[in-house]
């Protein structure tokens, strides 16, 4: 079984992480997964995507620690693959360090009343970086307090400061977050793509964002077809035949 699924609903894309048995920590399949799971929504006729997760314990607990990813950024809605269609995360249980930034990416957040975000990397010696862009969109002290203390922030305490739009009852995040969808999918495309895009330029992006944005272009760029024909044709000492892919 694979450990992240890609389901239709409608016109909605349900991509779900599918590790409840690790409670969803996020190895490097995980996020390949992911990856490869945005790019099709991307690419799809869906009109927004629905990020969930198996299980009631946790929507994930961060980075698999005997097995983490390599280029966690890679998974990251808008970071790894940027997309000008909406995305809700659909979150329960615990929500720690990496997978906060998963659900901090998406543009509405659906949690159920037993979630608990938190964000230990101070206490554990290790950040990303991503996770300042928090600070762009709750009050900053809030922020500060969140990324800095490591103490757990409860669903009710998530919606007071902006964190999430609607916490509901542990069962019914997807039925909610579904709600949601089906206004998106009946609305125009090109006003929520216009907005979404117009957002992503007003809201600061921090230097770990930006670079990882950056290192995905240079990816693209070195994995692509005209960058092997051009190493062959270097290697046969003739002029490449470029295509743009």
């Amino acid at each position: 079984m694979t450990d992240v699924t890609y389901e239709v609903d409608g016109g909605t894309a349900i991509i779900t992480i599918e590790r409840e048995e690790k409670l969803n920590a996020l190895d490097e399949n995980v996020i390949q997964g992911l990856r490869s799971a945005f790019r099709r929504f991307d690419l799809s006729a869906e009109k927004c995507a629905i990020l969930a997760a198996s299980g009631e314990r946790a929507f994930s607990v961060g980075a698999d620690i005997k097995n983490p990813p390599k280029e966690m950024w890679q998974g990251v809605p808008g970071v790894g693959v940027p997309t000008d269609k909406p995305i809700i995360a659909c979150v329960q249980g615990y929500c720690v360090g990496g997978a906060y930034i998963l659900v901090q990416m998406c543009d509405l957040v659906v949690a159920a009343r037993n979630t608990i975000f938190k964000y230990p990397e101070a206490q554990v010696g290790f950040t990303g970086g991503l996770i300042a862009g928090c600070a762009a969109r709750i009050p900053h002290k809030i922020a500060m307090e969140f990324m800095l203390l490591g103490q757990d922030l409860s669903a009710e305490r998530a919606y007071e400061v902006g964190m999430v739009n609607k916490v509901v009852d542990l069962g019914q995040q997807m039925t909610a977050a579904l709600g949601y969808a089906r206004i998106l999918e009946v609305s125009a495309p090109l006003v929520v793509q216009t907005i979404k895009g117009f957002v992503a330029e007003t809201i600061p992006r921090g230097p770990s964002e930006l670079a990882a944005l950056a290192r995905d272009r240079l990816l693209r760029v070195s994995g692509s077809a005209d960058g092997a024909e051009g190493r062959l044709a270097f290697t046969e000492k003739r002029s490449p035949r470029f295509t743009g892919e």
